[in-house]
């Protein structure tokens, strides 16, 4: 019995998957995704500045900034804002947003099936991949929180993807550039390195906030990708 319990522990420690999300970490949209938040919210007559909504708001669906918005500010959103914001974010995604540096060459080259889970709804995450080039590296793998009852910090979305992937929750590897997204993984049980080489990471390259939620190592170029995984 104990040998088959330590074959069973064995087996769950082999990595069986990689868990990319997709803004901050495959592409580099934070920068660009925040600032349309910044100025859509601050229209509406919420007091707050970029560097808070990054702080406050970075890995999160809109429904849950929303609700935050609405129960920190006390300020409801019109019916269309979120509308208006994803339009005026995409169309910047159009002029302005890139793949991160090394990922398509370092995720080909992984060796391991690989996904999406993003806290992005499925139209922006999908234009994304799309326009940068990324969508082919993981075909069908793409899921994003509106298939699930509970966005991150909640765990529902990551064991969605090992579920739909078929791998054990604790035969994963999540790469994650956001606290929430960190807590979620961690609360799925799975491992997390941290991501710092976006653009909104440069305040902190260590990641000091990622390291607190518990994600390790954390590294900040995908050129560095192949050894974190082997190591996981």
């Amino acid at each position: 019995m104990g040998e088959e319990r330590s074959v069973l522990d064995a087996r769950a420690k082999q990595l069986g998957l990689v868990i990319f999300d997709c803004d901050g970490v495959l592409v580099d949209s934070e920068p660009l995704s925040l600032a349309c938040l910044t100025a859509g919210l601050v229209r509406i007559g919420v007091a707050i500045d970029l560097a808070t909504v990054r702080r406050r708001f970075t890995g999160m669906a809109m429904p849950s900034i929303m609700a935050q918005v609405a129960q920190d500010y006390g300020v409801t959103a019109p019916p269309d804002f979120v509308a208006a914001v994803k339009e005026e974010t995409l169309a910047l995604f159009d002029a302005e947003l890139k793949a991160m540096r090394g990922v398509a060459a370092a995720v080909a080259a992984l060796g391991l099936p690989s996904c999406v889970a993003s806290s992005s709804d499925p139209v922006r995450l999908r234009h994304s991949l799309t326009l940068t080039g990324l969508l082919p590296l993981f075909g069908a793998h793409v899921f994003s929180s509106s298939q699930v009852a509970r966005g991150k910090p909640f765990p529902d979305l990551f064991l969605f993807a090992a579920a739909r992937m078929g791998v054990a929750p604790e035969a994963c590897l999540v790469i994650e550039d956001s606290v929430p997204g960190v807590t979620a993984a961690r609360s799925a049980g799975m491992r997390v390195a941290g991501f710092t080489g976006g653009g909104h990471w440069g305040h902190d390259p260590a990641g000091a906030d990622l390291v607190r939620a518990g994600a390790a190592p954390i590294f900040s170029d995908f050129s560095d990708l192949a050894a974190i995984v082997e190591g996981a």
